[in-house]
């Protein structure tokens, strides 16, 4: 399992959430790589693995250093691939991407990177915080450059949704 989650600004009031969720995931499985992104990439697999939830997240929040910044999505995808894909993608493994979709890069860029990305796991699961909010729906540029290449858009705003995400991945296994 690889996570990549957007820390930006748009996303501050879910970040905390999802980290826990990150840091309850890594903490049972060990096949795990997390990542956290706002304008850049940051592995915090190793931080992620500290005991208790607060430690980790104090850790991952000091070895950040764009966290409440922009959102270059296709690029902490485009920079992932650099630095880690041959060493985290091997074997196809199922990759969550987290974010609320608002971007301010280059949507073509984050259409082939999302694109190169699905080819390269076994399942792509993008989870947004604002799905089931009131009247939304995926229209920002990045979503409908990225969209044709997930296999599952599901929601992440809630407790109970990411419950029903373990078992939506328990049923991938």
């Amino acid at each position: 399992l690889v996570l990549l989650c957007d820390i930006s600004r748009s996303m501050e009031r879910y970040a905390r959430m999802l980290l826990h969720f990150a840091h309850a995931i890594t903490d049972r499985h060990r096949r795990v790589e997390a990542f956290v992104f706002s304008t850049t990439l940051t592995r915090i697999t190793r931080q992620l693995r500290m005991g208790r939830p607060d430690q980790a997240l104090a850790a991952v929040s000091r070895v950040v250093p764009d966290w409440s910044g922009g959102t270059r999505i296709g690029a902490a995808i485009k920079e992932f691939h650099q630095l880690w894909g041959r060493r985290v993608m091997n074997g196809g493994p199922v990759v969550l991407l987290i974010s609320d979709g608002w971007d301010c890069g280059d949507p073509d860029e984050l259409g082939a990177q999302v694109a190169r990305l699905q080819r390269s796991c076994h399942r792509l699961v993008w989870l947004s915080p604002l799905m089931g909010t009131a009247e939304y729906a995926p229209l920002t540029r990045g979503h409908q450059a990225a969209l044709p290449f997930v296999d599952d858009f599901l929601p992440a705003r809630t407790l109970t949704n990411l419950a029903e995400l373990a078992l939506h991945l328990n049923a991938l296994a």
